[in-house]
């Protein structure tokens, strides 16, 4: 309920996609989801990449904060 008394955590996880920085980070929250309840939000700390011999991006990686609410 909105404008009640939480308590959060969060956890450090890392998505990893070929399709770009944006499904990186639905990849990341998807497979959170199914393990963590209650995610609240997430904030993106770091983003890097592997670049192949081509000189493209092979590889997109997000490391993402993500805030669960802890329950009672």
């Amino acid at each position: 309920m909105y404008g009640s008394e939480k308590v959060y955590k969060k956890i450090e996880v890392i998505g990893v996609s070929k399709k770009g920085i944006e499904a990186a980070i639905e990849m990341a929250l998807s497979k959170a989801k199914k393990t963590v309840h209650k995610l609240s939000w997430f904030e993106v700390e770091e983003i890097h990449g592997h670049i192949g011999e081509d000189g493209t991006v092979n590889e997109y990686q997000v490391l993402l904060k993500v805030a669960f609410q802890l329950e009672d």
